[in-house]
């Protein structure tokens, strides 16, 4: 399983989310008030090495890579409240 503490804090923060797996990469897509958020990692090789997103600007994508997590799951901390 990939995202795990991703996917934690959605749960903590109680907000619903599917989940999936391809090409060991993990994906993310939730609802929350209204608006529709992804999540999605993709690698450059053998392993994920960062993530596609909307969390900061919800119409516009955004990649994040090095700590993506970290930085992930400060932002739903912070703003999904």
């Amino acid at each position: 399983m990939r995202l795990e503490n991703t996917q934690k804090t959605l749960k903590e923060l109680g907000i619903e989310y599917h989940y999936w797996e391809e090409d060991n990469c993990g994906s993310i897509d939730f609802l929350h008030r209204g608006l529709s958020y992804h999540i999605w990692e993709f690698s450059d090789g053998d392993t994920p090495c960062g993530v596609e997103t909307n969390l900061f600007h919800t119409g516009k994508s955004q990649d994040i890579e090095g700590d993506y997590e970290d930085i992930l799951v400060k932002e739903l901390k912070k703003n999904f409240r």
